[in-house]
Parts: C-alpha cells; structure tokens; sequence
C-alpha cells in the first residue's frame, strides 16, 4: 500500500509543476495579449487599416488565455481531489496497522496461555507417572 502512496504523491507532484508551467503560459499569454492591445489601440489613433488584422490575432490569443485559464483551474481540481486521496489512504494505512498490531498482540498472548496450560499439563503427567510408579 506504501507503494500506491508514493505514487500519488509522485503524481501530486508532478500536478504541481504542470500547475507552475500552466500558471507561466497563461501569464505570457495575458503579457502578450495586453502588448497586442496596446499596438492595436496605437495603430487605431494613428488611423491605420492594420488594426483590423491584428484583431483576429488578438481575438485568438484572448481565446488561448481563457483556455489556459480554464485548464489551470481543472489541474488545480484534480490535485485537490488527489490530495484527498491520498489523506483517505493514510488514514486507511493507519487503521490497518492498528488492526494488525491487535492481531499481533492476540496472537502472542494466545501462545502464552497454551505454553502455559502444556507445561501444566506436564507437570501434571510427571506426577502421575510417579504414583503409577510407585504402586
């Protein structure tokens, strides 16, 4: 079980960095997008046509940030889910070892008790071997 726990958090921690790279792309993309309104606004005061070619670019790009938005926020979903689980399979861990350890402890205080009642026993076919003996 330690196996599958090393595991989610190998892949928790891979969330993570995809969150860091996700979170860097959408932040070049939000940069770029506002460096294209910002030339698309100064080509429109200065009454050039070239304006409207950059629009659909910047449509795209507006387009690409929502989506890296939207991804951002799914990966983020699922780190939480998974951390749960995670916290759900140490718990699961916890009470298993506990389970075990009674098992354990039963197990030797059930040993104890038939080397006990074997050695009364002897004890026992020791003294009547004695008095058979003896008659």
């Amino acid at each position: 079980m330690s196996c599958t726990i090393e595991k989610a958090l190998a892949d928790a921690k891979a969330l993570v960095e995809r969150l860091r790279d996700h979170d860097d792309a959408a932040e070049s993309l939000i940069e770029q997008t506002t460096a294209l309104n910002k030339r698309v606004e100064a080509l429109c005061s200065a009454g050039s046509l070239l304006p409207f070619l950059f629009l659909s670019h910047v449509d795209q790009i507006t387009e690409m940030a929502a989506v890296m938005r939207k991804a951002i926020e799914i990966d983020e979903q699922q780190g939480c889910k998974e951390q749960e689980r995670i916290f759900q399979l140490e718990q699961e861990n916890k009470g298993l070892r506990e389970i075990l350890q009674i098992t354990r402890e039963s197990f030797l205080n059930l040993r104890k008790d038939d080397m006990s009642e074997s050695s009364s026993l002897s004890a026992l076919v020791t003294n009547s071997d004695l008095s058979l003996r003896k008659s």
